[in-house]
């Protein structure tokens, strides 16, 4: 048996110390077992998971995913504080120094300038394309996309207008068509599609994530109403009366 007292109610500091334990030789052999790496996918889940609470407004989800992120959190830290490179100390000291620093007006720093120009200049990113490049690149693609193309517009890049961004989606969707129709690599006209729609989003100032995750729940919505009008399996249909079920009609 490992040493960690049970409690009716834990704090911070003995969430610290169980991950430890856990970890640690004689504690769980899969907990000890894991790598940054290989727990990376956990870690964007329960984000994912937590950001899941915030939209349906409800306090105890939030409050169970948030505790599986700190969870990550903690995880993490404690594998480099086994690796002697860092320990959970420098983390918060890491992230108290950044949070002064971006708040000058707060606690009397000379720095001047915005939230993106005090990055910058903690980071050390001197031109445009700098800042660019120091956008994630883990991040997902729409985001990422949505990213990259507001930085540039701060940097001068002059934004679209609705109907020229439509423009350029159309132009990229006919170069994608030629494309698939040559039977040539269609990877980049997609790719060059899926970031003129981001422009479109940009153009319209829409969140083109949301939108897209609203999309699916009408597809979700849509789909289920297409199985429940069906008097046989799906897959018992021919295409064309798939779509007719897919448009409200029935195919019979």
């Amino acid at each position: 048996m490992v040493d960690f007292i049970s409690k009716d109610r834990y704090d911070f500091q003995d969430l610290v110390r169980l991950v430890h334990v856990l970890r640690a030789p004689g504690g769980c052999p899969w907990d000890g077992a894991q790598t940054h790496l290989s727990i990376r996918r956990n870690f964007l889940e329960e984000a994912y998971e937590a950001c899941e609470g915030f939209d349906r407004d409800d306090p105890q989800i939030m409050c169970e995913e948030l505790g599986d992120v700190l969870l990550q959190v903690l995880f993490h830290a404690d594998i480099e504080r086994d690796a002697g490179r860092f320990t959970l100390d420098d983390v918060c000291d890491v992230v108290c120094k950044k949070l002064v620093f971006r708040h000058p007006h707060l606690f009397g720093s000379s720095s001047t300038g915005g939230w993106e120009e005090m990055k910058q200049l903690e980071k050390g990113q001197k031109t445009a394309a700098q800042t660019l490049d120091g956008v994630a690149r883990s991040l997902p693609a729409l985001w990422r996309a949505e990213k990259l193309q507001k930085k540039a517009a701060a940097a001068g890049l002059t934004a679209e207008s609705v109907a020229d961004s439509l423009d350029k989606l159309d132009t990229q969707a006919a170069s994608l068509r030629k494309a698939v129709l040559d039977a040539d690599d269609a990877d980049e006209a997609l790719g060059e599609l899926l970031f003129a729609a981001v422009r479109v989003a940009a153009s319209m100032q829409k969140d083109p994530e949301m939108s897209l995750h609203q999309a699916c729940e009408r597809f979700i919505a849509r789909f289920a109403a297409m199985e429940t009008a069906a008097q046989k399996p799906l897959h018992a249909y021919s295409p064309e009366e798939l779509r007719a079920l897919w448009d409200g009609q029935n195919p019979e």
